[in-house]
């Protein structure tokens, strides 16, 4: 069974920064494409940032300049390191992983997810 377990959310200040982490069991996506999605109450979830099986990166417009995804596949995992946060960041946070090695912004190409992380930016 493929789980998806996301950790380092919480409750920051505007300006102040965060790491989420994701760690992954039951099979290994080192050459799967990874990303974060968010969803905020009432609004679709949303694709904020991806990692591809050859490790290029895409960030949403929203986030590009002070999120950066990474990922290290000896511990089958992926990160976000998010600065600069804005109250508009406020979300639940989730981790997905895809078939292929191709990121895809559109969450319909993810098969895999975590159950989410909830990330609080205060003004």
């Amino acid at each position: 069974q493929v789980h998806l377990v996301e950790s380092g959310g919480g409750l920051v200040q505007a300006g102040g920064s965060l790491r989420l982490s994701c760690a992954a069991s039951g099979r290994t996506f080192s050459r799967s494409a990874m990303g974060w999605f968010r969803q905020a109450p009432g609004k679709e979830r949303e694709f904020v940032a991806g990692i591809s099986g050859s490790n290029s990166t895409y960030y949403a417009d929203s986030v590009k300049g002070r999120f950066t995804i990474s990922r290290v596949n000896a511990k089958n995992a992926v990160y976000l390191q998010m600065n600069s946060l804005k109250p508009e960041d406020t979300a639940v946070y989730y981790c997905a992983v895809r078939p292929g090695s191709a990121i895809y912004y559109s969450q319909r190409f993810y098969d895999y997810w975590g159950q989410g992380t909830q990330v609080t930016v205060s003004s």
